[in-house]
């Protein structure tokens, strides 16, 4: 009888909310039967016209910023979205119609939750199946999200039957605020989401709308050294020390201003302190200060391997300009709608994370005799990440792309005799998990160029072979809407068609890795051998190959 009346009188209390009075429900997340650990748990506060969707740690005041608050009208179903970003921004929007929309199946199972009998209700979202439990003994709207708000106060959410949120405590609370008094800087919803989701991550610009040409008349600035007749461009960046635990990102966007072929590019990085002579120099006072490689074949090639003292180019990223995008667009073809720029990105964490909180000159390069040339924006994106790097030593092995091709630094060709390209390096201290970082693409544009034509790199360590592949792109055709000005033939192909030599016109080169284990402290040689192609008139062919080191 007790019980009885015990029952009865809370849920008569249930039924008489205050002015000042409203329901917390805590909700706790769970993956596959597993309880997430060290989750911010979910914390909504519910009265008979409005609900709070938060966290533990927002309503603590221990967020961290980018996070988000929403405010819902349960009268009405509108909502306000409010986001709290970096440098004590806010940004919100609203919505009158999205609740309204949902479009929920409502089933006759039943369960208890908590003690309250609960009902179920279905969704499909994205091709998600999403099952609500939500319960009408409580007289409150609330949810950990805002599906099935309408319905009562949801306790259960559960996502292809294995993600699940679930209610682990309601408990009438007394307000001391208006839980719908917050800042708000409403924006359009878009505008609401592109500011949220740049919140997340910081972008480091390095250019924006450069011109990377073929001119005598360029000149340097402040912030950006234009060099090599205005085919490289260098910016100096301080790479942040909380780059060490981060995942980064290389962003480069492309189109034409003038130039209509494909043409390699590079993305690269030179350290501003070195105890080393680095490609700076080069680029700085000509090809004529670089250290030469010579093989036999009676070439001298500036500043493409490591030496005791000198380092060469750390190539972040290789990548190949479409024919002519955007400054080309006019050129019309049947059911043909050209793109107007390419983007490329590329991971680059195991890279940049080994200058962090050092000053680097970060350069790009695009090849071409062009005045009008190529256009450029670029960015690296740090993304925070709780797993650190083990990497703890980078050693740039070599580097044959000819970054100073319009100022007469020669082309890769070293491997027409059987040396081919080989670099004594020495390994102070041993290094564990050694990996060799391997960038390669073949040239020759004619019929028998090594561009056309598949080729097997060998590589070897200390005579011995470690690792050998054909680097070949059969995938050129799916990157036709990025080339309008692609010469077409009589056999019904385009030139951005054909298969290359590991790359396309408009796409990155990935980098190869090529595992060497653990290696002790000693001198150690490298050796790359590729049957490069003869000569015909004044065709030849050339390989860009560059390689790091990376170890623990």
């Amino acid at each position: 009888m007790k019980y009885i009346l015990f029952n009865f009188f809370f849920l008569i209390s249930l039924f008489t909310i205050g002015q000042n009075t409203a329901f917390e429900i805590t909700y706790q997340r769970s993956s596959n039967g597993k309880i997430i650990d060290n989750q911010d748990l979910i914390k909504v506060i519910a009265t008979s016209t409005y609900a709070l969707l938060s966290t533990e740690k927002i309503q603590n005041n221990s967020a961290t910023v980018p996070f988000e608050k929403t405010i819902v009208n349960t009268t009405d179903l509108s909502f306000t979205q409010v986001a709290s970003l970096k440098n004590n921004q806010v940004v919100s929007y609203e919505d009158k119609e999205a609740i309204q929309k949902q479009q929920l199946e409502l089933l006759p199972d039943t369960k208890k939750i908590l003690g309250y009998s609960c009902k179920k209700a279905k969704t499909i979202i994205n091709s998600n199946t999403i099952e609500i439990w939500y319960t009408n003994q409580i007289p409150v709207k609330a949810s950990p999200s805002l599906l099935g708000i309408n319905l009562g106060l949801v306790l259960e959410i559960t996502r292809n039957g294995n993600s699940t949120t679930q209610a682990i405590s309601i408990k009438k609370v007394k307000l001391k605020t208006d839980i719908t008094n917050t800042t708000k800087n409403n924006v359009d919803v878009l505008t609401y989401k592109d500011l949220l989701w740049k919140s997340r991550f910081t972008t480091i610009p390095i250019f924006k709308d450069e011109i990377i040409n073929f001119s005598s008349d360029v000149k340097s600035t402040d912030s950006i050294l234009k060099l090599v007749n205005g085919t490289v461009a260098l910016r100096k960046i301080k790479v942040p020390s909380e780059t060490k635990n981060q995942l980064v990102f290389l962003d480069l966007i492309e189109q034409s201003n003038g130039d209509a072929y494909d043409r390699t590019g590079s993305v690269f990085i030179i350290p501003v302190q070195s105890s080393k002579q680095t490609f700076l120099s080069g680029l700085e006072k000509g090809k004529e200060v670089l250290p030469i490689y010579e093989n036999g074949n009676g070439k001298k090639y500036q500043g493409v391997v490591a030496t005791t003292s000198y380092e060469p180019l750390t190539e972040l990223m290789r990548f190949f300009t479409p024919f002519g995008i955007k400054q080309y667009n006019h050129i019309q073809l049947k059911d043909k709608n050209w793109e107007e720029q390419v983007f490329y990105r590329q991971e680059i964490t195991d890279v940049l994370q080994q200058y962090a909180n050092q000053e680097v000159w970060i350069g790009v390069f695009i090849g071409n005799y062009d005045k009008g040339g190529h256009k450029i924006s670029m960015n690296i994106t740090l993304h925070p990440e709780d797993v650190p790097s083990k990497l703890q030593k980078m050693i740039p092995l070599f580097n044959t792309t000819n970054v100073m091709e319009m100022g007469g630094q020669e082309y890769g060709t070293m491997f027409d005799v059987a040396k081919g390209l080989e670099v004594q390096v020495k390994l102070e201290q041993p290094l564990k998990n050694v990996k060799l970082r391997y960038i390669t693409t073949g040239h020759g544009g004619w019929e028998n160029g090594d561009e056309f034509v598949p080729k097997k790199n060998t590589l070897f360590m200390n005579g011995k072979e470690v690792f050998q592949f054909t680097p070949w792109r059969q995938d050129c055709g799916s990157y036709r809407q990025f080339n309008p000005a692609s010469g077409n033939f009589p056999n019904g192909l385009s030139s951005s068609d054909y298969s290359r030599a590991n790359w396309c016109p408009g796409m990155v080169t990935t980098p190869t890795y090529i595992d060497l284990g653990d290696l002790p402290a000693g001198d150690y040689t490298f050796q790359v051998k590729i049957p490069q192609g003869q000569s015909e008139g004044g065709s030849f062919s050339a390989w860009n190959v560059s390689g790091i080191l990376l170890g623990e």
